[in-house]
């Protein structure tokens, strides 16, 4: 596995080795050792969680807040995502910017996302099939998210709004600037 910071220092793109010949391939897609070797603290993973999608489906700009905040492992085993983690921790370097990568069953590759965070994806291929690891039970009360489609935020979703698909939450999300933020100088992993 490779780990590679983005543009964002703290959202990490994994590149796991994949072992290919005429049957088919193997690949290892979570290595905690690896994982925290590479971050340096451990990352109690508790629920594995896996969405099916069509072309267009937008799902985002979802995150919890503290003392339910969620890190994620994602991956896409079938199709291709954008996919997209907004830095929420105010007083970070980073503070309102994003990461957008593309994840695909093809390219094998993952992306870390950690608390203080809010992330989102929307489907580029006919069908998808997400997954993902969180470190934190979902708890509604903790739920929170960020409208897709602020322009403070700027982010290009490849595809044309009139073609994304998108649950009734997902419209009715505040602005970043409404949003409710994690403090940068809290360790969010005690």
């Amino acid at each position: 596995m490779t780990f590679t910071r983005t543009a964002i220092p703290d959202v990490i793109l994994i590149d796991p080795k994949v072992h290919g010949d005429a049957r088919g391939y193997f690949v290892e897609t979570f290595r905690a050792d690896k994982l925290e070797a590479f971050l340096g603290f451990k990352v109690p993973f508790c629920q594995d969680n896996e969405s099916s999608s069509s072309y267009g489906v937008l799902r985002g700009l979802h995150y919890q807040l503290p003392p339910h905040a969620q890190t994620k492992l994602v991956r896409v085993i079938e199709g291709e995502v954008l996919d997209v983690a907004v830095d929420i921790r105010k007083g970070s370097p980073t503070f309102g910017h994003h990461v957008a990568v593309c994840l695909s069953g093809k390219n094998k590759r993952q992306l870390f996302i950690p608390r203080g965070f809010a992330h989102g994806f929307v489907v580029l291929s006919e069908t998808c099939t997400f997954a993902y690891k969180v470190d934190n039970y979902y708890n509604p009360e903790c739920d929170r998210g960020i409208a897709f489609n602020d322009p403070a935020l700027n982010i290009d979703w490849i595809v044309e709004t009139s073609n994304l698909q998108l649950s009734a939450k997902d419209t009715k999300q505040p602005l970043f600037a409404d949003a409710d933020y994690f403090d940068f100088s809290e360790n969010l992993y005690v």
